[in-house]
């Protein structure tokens, strides 16, 4: 269990993508991870296909320097957390701290809200390639795309790959 003592956050609202969020959950717990699963409220979102998630903290109660890495999954969720300015000050802290960050599909507007993607190589869902550029990244069309604390991915098939790097920046 390569994580062990290790402890995750893992943003949820919304409109999550539930294969984005449960493979990384998952995934993270097999390595022996202790991962909370963080929203605007404790409250139970729904996926994109109506998947139930149940966060396990708000917002308001968590600090940054309570974890070690922050995941943040894709689908429409990241247009939601945005929405709620102390998810976007946590991605800020985490940044600051040099702590590892994992972004995959559209949680790339999270990183543009928390403003830490100018000169960064990243990835993420073409859709939304415009706003990372013109957030000041470097683009790059592959699976995983990891840049010092930042590791970001495109899209679902990318899941194996994207957690690997996590739990590989995690060690």
């Amino acid at each position: 269990m390569k994580l062990t003592g290790k402890k995750i956050a893992l943003f949820v609202e919304n409109l999550y993508d539930e294969r984005e969020f449960w493979y990384s959950y998952y995934r993270m717990q097999e390595e022996g991870a202790e991962v909370v699963v963080i929203a605007p409220k404790a409250y139970t979102y729904k996926s994109k296909t109506g998947m139930e998630a149940t966060a396990d903290k708000s917002i308001n109660d968590v600090k940054a320097s309570q974890f070690d890495a922050l995941i943040i999954p894709g689908g429409f969720a990241p247009d939601f957390m945005r929405r709620t300015p102390k998810m976007v000050e946590f991605v800020k802290h985490m940044h600051e701290d040099g702590k590892v960050i994992g972004a995959i599909c559209h949680a790339g507007w999270m990183l543009a809200s928390a403003g830490i993607l100018k000169g960064k190589k990243v990835t993420s869902f073409f859709a939304i390639k415009d706003d990372v550029v013109n957030a000041g990244a470097e683009w790059i069309d592959r699976e995983v795309v990891r840049d010092g604390n930042i590791i970001t991915s495109r899209k679902q098939d990318d899941l194996p790959a994207f957690c690997k790097t996590i739990i590989e920046a995690l060690q």
